[in-house]
């Protein structure tokens, strides 16, 4: 039987991949983009500005929240989300010292 091979590595590692994994999807990039420029919490506007139906957005909007960018309360039918701050701070300093750390390692050229 096959073991995980995500247990080889660090939950730093796991963490960084799971938050590069949310944002992989221009999709999710643009609910991003709308949340930000709202500045508030936004309930509906997303359908309506994006080219998806609502079962898609919902699916995008349950992987950006599952990985902690984004957070959201649900009052009946109505749901309404805002970008999650902190876990941005989070990620944007692990991802400045994985960039960093990686080209501190390899400062001489390659190829």
């Amino acid at each position: 039987m096959a073991t995980p091979k995500t247990e080889e590595f660090t939950q730093a590692e796991q963490d960084l991949a799971a938050f590069a994994k949310a944002l992989a999807h221009p999709a999710r990039i643009a609910i991003l983009k709308i949340l930000a420029q709202q500045n508030a919490c936004v309930c509906g506007k997303i359908v309506e500005v994006l080219p998806l139906a609502q079962s898609t957005v919902s699916q995008h909007l349950k992987e950006l929240k599952n990985a902690g960018l984004i957070k959201g309360t649900i009052d009946g039918p109505k749901s309404c989300y805002c970008i999650n701050w902190e876990a941005f701070e989070k990620v944007n300093g692990e991802f400045t010292f994985l960039f960093s750390s990686l080209k501190l390692q390899n400062a001489k050229a390659c190829c």
